[in-house]
């Protein structure tokens, strides 16, 4: 796997471990279809489903990480989870949210969760 690919777990294992503490249960990871990935699944203690989209970005980024989630990129997520939920034939409330992970120069990670980033 490359370095990108890595880190990119990475920041996805400890954005599932800041979910969990926040009392939502873990449905998917890194769950694919014909219209692309969903980072992670996820149902939040009200019962709405959450489908998470992780961002990782270092220092010296040029954007904030929720801005590399663009109009074209939020279409083939709401394809994916529009699949998800037929897939999986559920019934529930959902939003969309973004997971912004930083690497901070001490090789530590902080997430940064912002809920309902787009309809």
């Amino acid at each position: 796997m490359s370095g990108a690919g890595a880190a990119g777990l990475r920041g996805e294992a400890e954005v599932a471990k800041y979910l969990r503490k926040k009392g939502y249960v873990l449905l998917a990871s890194r769950w694919r279809c014909r219209f692309g990935e969903l980072d992670l699944v996820a149902r939040n203690k009200r019962g709405i489903l959450c489908f998470v989209e992780v961002k990782l970005r270092g220092d010296g980024s040029i954007a904030l990480p929720r801005e590399f989630v663009d109009s074209r990129k939020q279409a083939r997520l709401r394809a994916a989870a529009a699949a998800y939920i037929s897939t999986h034939d559920l019934d529930a409330p959902a939003r969309f949210d973004v997971a912004e992970v930083y690497v901070e120069k001490n090789g530590t990670l902080r997430v940064e969760y912002l809920e309902a980033a787009f309809e």
